[in-house]
């Protein structure tokens, strides 16, 4: 591997590692009922762990409503088990194979737990972000070992990836900065 494809792989993947941070972010509450909202949650159904929005249609009629239409009648009861046990704080009522879950506004005490759980996240795709770097930079001196590059080449892709590193962590601030604004707004 050449150090050029290193650097774009290392890109790649502090891309992926951002997204994964996005989506996880996207599915946190806000007090507005949003579709992502159930993105984390699994259930286990047809012996294996299947997100929710693979089960049912979900759509939002409301601003501070989900509905959710289950496919299958067998797996109303396993969505509904699944969606309790999560730390989201929603309640379903289920109507036949429609679940209705309103989603109640934000109180302070579930503000500061919303960011504390965002904080979480967003030091777990630091730590990701981080590895990443970790693994280009010693796959570069893998290749220095091997002769294939010189120091020269091996400073400048070292500070090329931590470039890299650097602006995909402020992306990251920056996005979490913005959804803590919108989760105190009330």
């Amino acid at each position: 591997m050449t150090s050029e494809d290193i650097l774009k792989n290392c890109t790649s993947k502090m891309k992926k590692a951002f997204d994964v941070f996005s989506q996880d972010l996207s599915s946190l509450r806000t007090g507005r009922a949003n579709v992502n909202m159930l993105d984390i949650i699994k259930v286990d159904v047809y012996g294996q762990s299947m997100p929710v929005n693979q089960l049912a249609n979900i759509s939002t009629p409301e601003p501070r409503l989900l509905t959710l239409q289950v496919w299958d009648q067998n797996n109303v009861s396993l969505i509904d088990a699944a969606i309790k046990k999560s730390n989201l704080g929603i309640n379903p009522q289920i109507d036949g194979q429609l679940m209705r879950i309103p989603v109640p506004s934000l109180t302070e005490e579930r503000r500061v737990e919303l960011k504390k759980i965002m904080g979480g996240l967003a030091e777990k795709a630091k730590i990701s972000i981080r590895n990443i770097r970790r693994e280009a930079n010693d796959n570069l001196k893998r290749d220095l070992k091997d002769k294939k590059i010189g120091e020269d080449e091996l400073k400048s892709y070292e500070k090329k990836i931590q470039n890299v590193t650097d602006e995909q962590t402020a992306e990251l601030e920056k996005k979490l900065t913005e959804k803590e604004k919108e989760i105190m707004i009330i």
